[in-house]
């Protein structure tokens, strides 16, 4: 036990690996004793993160560091850390793991203890790649995660589950080899692998360097987010993917991408990330109206959420590309809201699947006659997607338009303006879907989904269900619970990197000249008119 108080990172990191191990060693046979083992493990580890890091304080840091080996004469620390900019996404994961075996309970008929160690063993990476503070260390989780997910989507998914599979696989190895090279060459500078120091040296280098160095960095949590145009391998690994894997691929891995700017890219390489802010801010725009278009077209409900993913990632990077505190702090809870209703959706899509065993949207219509417990969940998390005040959605585009909209860079107010469209896009795609699957004539076509549909949600549905839509009320009316830990840290980065002032804006009293007459609707002499105008020190790029 006292082992356990001094070091609960290591545990809330290794424990959900070592409960996967023992059930991989548990026969086949007691395969319903393995998942009900694996969701009560998981279960406890959400309940431990909890106390450990919400009773720690929350905004305080909580790590563990100590020497672990040396890599061709560099050393490799074993570091792991919560502070402001990990902790929610830490509990989101371990939230989500036990939830999403809830939500998915009858959905793997066979080889369900495998499947239920690989989820645990994907947690282990997961959480690893959020903790880790040596970039090694950081490597190794990164790298860990695609093994359980490639077996997950190759074993337990669709028809073409195996070129899903590979591809996620692939795309992803790629880009991380290239990181591989900047991380040895940048760590021979430093003399190790630490953030800091890397960041250090990597600054005394010349300019051209440290933006090829970015660059690297970029491409490989580009993928990961997935940023337009490295987004392919995305809507095929959702639609393959078990809906246990859709969940956690769109709740916590592409969120990884995002965190990796954030804690590394953005505070090693300060001035390539400024440079390289609006090319980056370009693709972000790309990705929102593009995702939302592409989804609007979708056949198939499951493939509309995932190009739905595409667009709302694209608000994250959007805000993080603005170099603004509202801007980071907004991507930082979209990341946290598209994790909740995203995962939500592809829970919901799942339950009715396992139902109708069809997606397709033609083969619906009526279903709110048959399933109206269902309708109502899905109705809440269809408003939380579009961005529907007072829901989670609402506030983290909002923060993030705002901040590209008063950036200090001169294309902000272009650029909001543009991804904007992608929020009124979001709203056509997603209740267009809910119209035709939901509303109408019941469809009677023997051969159709809704005619397969006999029974509402259960109550183990709605105990999956409920704790989502309490997220999304409390995001949406008090997001200070999840972001007041992160602007103290989100602040000290963006002064490091030197962005250029936000734009202020100010109400400045105009005093006319006095009218010959006062005839109607004309202003009195010297009767003030409020204008707006920027603040003095505005700054234009």
């Amino acid at each position: 036990m006292t082992w356990l108080n001094s070091h609960p990172l290591s545990f809330l990191v290794f424990a959900p690996a070592i409960l996967g191990l023992l059930i991989l060693a548990l026969p086949h046979a007691l395969g319903r004793l393995s998942r009900m083992l694996g969701f009560m493990g998981a279960l406890a580890f959400f309940a431990l993160s909890l106390a450990w890091l919400l009773g720690h304080g929350g905004g305080g840091v909580l790590s563990e560091r100590a020497p672990w080996f040396t890599l061709v004469g560099l050393p490799v620390d074993y570091a792991l850390a919560v502070d402001g900019l990990n902790l929610w996404l830490v509990i989101l994961t371990t939230f989500l793991v036990p939830l999403t075996m809830l939500g998915t309970w009858n959905s793997i008929k066979d080889r369900i203890g495998t499947f239920a160690a690989m989820f645990l063993l994907l947690e282990t990476g997961m959480l690893g790649a959020l903790m880790a503070q040596d970039l090694f260390f950081f490597y190794l989780f990164w790298e860990a995660m695609l093994i359980p997910m490639y077996f997950m989507i190759g074993v337990w998914g669709g028809d073409e589950r195996r070129y899903a599979a590979n591809k996620f696989f692939l795309y992803t190895l790629s880009g991380s080899l290239l990181w591989l090279v900047a991380l040895l060459y940048l760590a021979n500078k430093a003399g190790g692998f630490n953030p800091l120091l890397m960041g250090q040296a990597a600054s005394l280098l010349p300019f051209g360097v440290q933006c090829w160095l970015f660059i690297a960095f970029a491409v490989a949590f580009a993928i990961k987010v997935p940023l337009f145009p490295l987004h392919t391998w995305l809507p095929d690994a959702h639609v393959q993917a078990p809906t246990a894997g859709s969940v956690i691929l769109a709740g916590v891995l592409l969120k990884l991408g995002g965190y990796g700017f954030l804690r590394f890219a953005i505070p090693m390489f300060p001035q390539a990330s400024m440079h390289y802010a609006k090319p980056i801010a370009i693709l972000s725009v790309i990705a929102i109206v593009y995702g939302a278009l592409v989804a609007m077209v979708q056949r198939d409900i499951k493939k509309l959420v995932a190009y739905s993913s595409v667009s709302h990632m694209g608000f994250v990077m959007l805000g993080l590309a603005s170099f603004t505190v509202i801007g980071t702090q907004g991507a930082m809870l979209q990341m946290l809201n598209h994790g909740i209703s995203t995962g939500a959706l592809f829970l919901l899509v799942g339950m009715i699947y396992d139902r109708a065993h069809t997606r397709m949207i033609a083969d619906f219509g009526g279903v709110a006659v048959k399933m109206p417990v269902f309708t109502a969940f899905f109705f809440i998390v269809t408003l939380s997607s579009i961005g529907l005040p007072l829901t989670n959605g609402f506030v983290g585009e909002f923060w993030i338009l705002n901040g590209t909209f008063l950036s200090g860079f001169g294309w902000g107010r272009l650029y909001a303006c543009l991804a904007t469209s992608g929020v009124l896009l979001g709203a056509v795609y997603m209740l267009w879907m809910f119209k035709r699957v939901f509303w109408g004539p019941e469809n009677k076509d023997e051969d159709s989904g809704t005619h397969h549909l006999h029974s509402d949600l259960n109550l183990r549905e709605v105990a999956v269900l409920l704790p989502i839509v309490v997220l999304i009320i409390w995001m949406g009316v008090h997001p200070k619970t999840f972001v007041a830990v992160s602007e103290a840290p989100v602040t000290a980065l963006l002064k490091d990197a030197n962005a250029p002032a936000p734009r202020t804006f100010v109400l400045k009293p105009a005093v006319h000249e006095a009218a010959p007459s006062h005839e109607a609707g004309a202003p009195h002499e010297g009767a003030p008119e409020a204008s707006i105008e920027p603040a003095a020190h505005e700054v234009h790029r």
